[in-house]
């Protein structure tokens, strides 16, 4: 047989099932739209950002040294003298220099005390308006502040809260809260992502922002004609002595493009992963489909060998099938990539995120990676088919069509299987009797790899056993379709082993996850009960601003009200090892708040004078005990000597690791203006007094929406919330890999049906109604869903039971099977099963009796 032939025989058979193919190549478009999608999405994120970055940065920037891109942990962002500008302005190549004010750490409320900051995460930004920012956007109505009662906000910002000329805004800063009248509106040139952007005049922004007059943030400078940004950024370099930082245009847009490309990598591997899960879940769609297609033509492969066809030239027709299906799903799925990130686009832009579709950015290799990748997975999928049509011997012609079973090479595998499944046992056992996480999320990894593999090599020999305990339990009740519909699901474990394995993937990490997520949840419950003796926990966006610690602390019906900072130190043990560590600084009651056991000395104790103490841990690596003296280098502070007064055991989820000192200790070291704000707060309410203290509390702070008050019942409500938030995300990337398996389904049953054309032409010759046929199809279709929820659930189970082991080493020691939501899973499988046998069923029940009959 020629090339030629090999290919008009591919062509012939491919369209000859392109409704089966249909099925397979909704697979790898799918999974290849993800891809595409996700790498279009996150080029686009990254244009968007690069072309503010571009717009916002000047030629050479001026900063503090001391400044960081996430703002500064005092509520005051990090300043320069007026003196350094007069300086810089001077330098060579200076065309011009302007100083200014920029602060991240500020919350924005309208006449109805509603946040204007975005409620996805990007900053609220308030600084002065200048020249520079004439670079990214234009005053579109008004004009740019000129006192302190006036403020101008970006056009995306006034839009979305309906803000007009002349409304007032009132403006939260570590300094105090201020008032101004809206002015003027000014519009990006080039795509906001979603901060909230207020200016106001120089002065203002000075004293309100930084509590200072005569103090900037940074400082922007112009090149004149024919200086480079990196001749510049020499030039100023040498006019200035100082803790300063000179960074040009580039470098300030790469510092940036950093920061946010961390969070974007997040995102795009997150995401590429279930890409990932889909595209194995695919793997099995695809083995199935060619798998009965070749077992359907075994008398037409046969006779192609006894015309003279070579093994290569069948397995070569098979493979081209398989290219042809790669070539067609990729394709479009390339083209439903774009579609799918201009969605989710339109979604973040819903959500608070705008991206414009001006910066859509397909790179050319998002296209080659998604065709390489549909073509190579489905290639691969199909090799095992293909090798096994080759086998065909040409007296199969002879015989009636389909593979004898191999049961030397069934016995192989299920040897394979057991001895892999028994390995991930081995290996998930020995992560629970780890004595260090990191050395347990290695075999938990190797375990969840090598049971996941064991099981679909294993599956075949397991379906038999579960399909007839499963069959026992639901289909005896149905008579004799129900027994039909067992022996069906039973008449090839291979295929019911492998349909079911598609369906197994999703479900064992839904399950894996609703563990640990429960489980997480549940601890974090048990250890607030245990060791927070508050009965009011305070929090705040950036911290708690000094005017509502204030207000807290002078609520009534509260018995004492503990103030938390985190202050940033170098520390020397007495062995001279150097570490850099964030001292937990709080008032003395902070030890009745936060329960925590000692190993040794007094927590109290800590609290003392030029006292502190150390984790278990630390105390541990670094041979500390009780009495020692350490070395504290406060930040931006002075030098001390600390007295260890206690060690506390890491055997805890809150405060793991927490050194704890006096807030008085942190004041006598640190000057005033370098106090961190409060990270968080408690309150103890006066004996029974709690209800009018949770309203006294919430009444002090009512006017600053950022800051929230939780009574015990509240917190563990939002660990729940946000863990609940966090699962629904990762459930809704896998419902990707759950599709495909329910295409799985749909296309093993549809095939099915084609291979017993004839026996269902038979049994509805002898009596079967449409009706039963219709429910004998939809019951196997059950019976193999709930074979893969089984082992998918029991499976996921078992990862998520280790996984809470290695979580116990980190203090969250509560293992919590959150059995509605499996039990949800399983019937919901059921259900799936349903949907996936409507077509199949409703085609088999409409075929003509006398044409099933006389099928070949």
């Amino acid at each position: 047989m020629s090339a030629n032939t090999v290919m008009k025989t591919s062509l012939r058979n491919f369209f000859a099932h392109k409704g089966r193919m249909a099925l397979s190549a909704v697979a790898v478009l799918l999974s290849v739209a993800f891809v595409c999608g996700t790498l279009v999405f996150t080029d686009t994120m990254d244009t968007t950002f690069d072309k503010l970055f571009a717009a916002t940065s000047s030629d050479v920037t001026v900063s503090p040294k001391a400044a960081r891109s996430e703002g500064s942990d005092t509520g005051r962002p990090e300043s320069l003298p007026a003196s350094a500008l007069a300086r810089v302005e001077r330098a060579d190549g200076v065309k011009s220099a302007e100083g200014a004010v920029s602060s991240m750490n500020v919350t924005v409320v309208d006449a109805d005390n509603k946040n204007m900051g975005s409620e996805n995460g990007a900053p609220t930004i308030a600084g002065n308006w200048t020249h520079n920012d004439l670079r990214s956007m234009d005053i579109t109505s008004g004009h740019a502040p000129r006192g302190p009662t006036e403020v101008m906000v970006d056009s995306d910002t006034a839009k979305k809260h309906h803000l007009k000329m002349g409304d007032e805004l009132r403006t939260i800063a570590a300094t105090g809260d201020f008032r101004a009248k809206i002015v003027g509106i000014a519009s990006f040139k080039v795509t906001n992502p979603g901060a909230a952007v207020v200016y106001f005049d120089t002065a203002t922004a000075q004293r309100e922002l930084i509590g200072r007059s005569g103090r900037f943030t940074q400082i922007n400078v112009a090149a004149a004609t024919g200086v480079s940004d990196s001749a510049l950024k020499r030039n100023v370099a040498a006019s200035l002595d100082g803790p300063y930082k000179f960074q040009t245009q580039k470098e300030t847009a790469d510092a940036n493009r950093k920061d946010v490309g961390e969070f974007m990598n997040v995102i795009k591997y997150a995401m590429l992963g279930f890409a990932g899960i889909a595209f194995l879940v695919g793997i099995f769609l695809i083995i199935n489909t060619f798998s009965m297609l070749v077992a359907q033509r075994t008398r037409e492969i046969g006779l192609m060998r006894a015309i003279g066809s070579s093994r290569k030239q069948v397995n070569r027709s098979v493979l081209v099938e398989a290219l042809l299906l790669g070539v067609f799903g990729s394709v479009i799925g390339v083209g439903a990539g774009v579609g799918l990130a201009v969605g989710l686009m339109k979604m973040m832009s819903a959500a608070g995120m705008d991206l414009s579709t001006d910066d859509l950015t397909v790179r050319w290799t998002t296209p080659v990676v998604g065709l390489l990748l549909g073509i190579v997975v489905t290639v691969f999928a199909a090799y095992v088919p293909a090798r096994r049509a080759g086998k065909v011997s040409p007296m199969a012609a002879l015989r009636d069509a389909g593979t004898p079973a191999d049961v030397k090479a069934g016995l192989v595998r299920a040897l394979i299987g057991l001895v892999l499944t028994g390995g991930g046992g081995f290996a998930l056992y020995t992560a629970t009797q780890a004595a260090e996480a990191s050395e347990g999320s290695l075999w938990l990894g190797v375990g969840i790899v090598a049971t996941l593999i064991g099981f679909v090599v294993v599956g075949p020999l397991l379906a038999g056993g579960v399909v007839r305990v499963i069959s026992a339990v639901l289909l005896r009740m149905f008579g004799s379709v129900g027994r039909m519909a067992e022996r069906n699901a039973l008449r090839n474990p291979r295929r019911t082993g492998a349909t079911g394995a598609a369906l197994m993937i999703g479900l064992a990490l839904v399950a894996c996850l609703s563990v640990v997520g429960s489980s997480m949840v549940a601890s974090a419950t048990s250890e607030l009960d245990k060791s927070v003796g508050a009965d009011f926990i305070i929090e705040g966006q950036n911290g708690l601003k000094p005017q509502a610690a204030e207000a807290l602390k002078k609520a009534p019906y509260v018995s004492h009200v503990t103030e938390v900072k985190y202050v940033r130190t170098k520390l020397t043990t007495p062995g001279g090892t150097k570490e850099d560590e964030e001292l937990v600084a709080a008032t003395p009651t902070y030890a009745q708040d936060l329960r925590r056991e000692t190993t040794a000395g007094e927590l109290s104790a800590a609290y003392g004078k030029n006292a502190m103490s150390v984790g278990s841990e630390f105390a541990e690596k670094n041979h500390l005990k009780v009495g020692d003296t350490m070395n504290v280098a406060f930040e931006r502070g002075r030098t001390a000597d600390l007295k260890i007064a206690a060690i506390t055991s890491d055997d805890t989820t809150f405060d793991k690791g927490a050194m704890y000192i006096n807030l008085t200790t942190a004041k006598q070291y640190l000057p005033a203006d370098r106090l961190p704000l409060n990270g968080m707060m408690f309150a103890k309410a006066d004996a029974g007094k709690a209800d009018q203290a949770y309203k006294a509390l919430k009444s002090s702070v009512a006017s600053d929406p950022t800051v929230h008050v939780k009574d015990q019942t509240d917190y563990k409500q939002t660990l729940k919330d946000q863990i609940g938030q966090l699962l629904n995300m990762i459930y809704g990337l896998l419902a990707l890999a759950i599709i495909v398996a329910v295409l799985g389904v749909v296309n093993t049953l549809a095939l099915s049906v084609v291979e017993r054309t004839r026996e269902i032409g038979l049994m509805r010759a002898i009596g079967l109604s449409r009706r039963q046929l219709r429910r004998m199809i939809r019951l196997e279709s059950v019976v193999i869903a709930l074979f893969g929820a089984l082992l998918g659930l029991g499976l996921g189970m078992g990862w998520g039971a280790t996984a809470q082991k290695l979580l116990a080493l980190e203090g969250l020691d509560v293992l919590e099977i959150p059995w509605p939501t499996i039990i949800g899973v399983f019937i919901g499988s059921a259900f799936v099963g349903l949907f996936a046998a409507l077509i199949p069923a409703f085609r088999a029940g409409r075929m003509n009796v006398l044409n099933a009959i006389a099928t070949e």
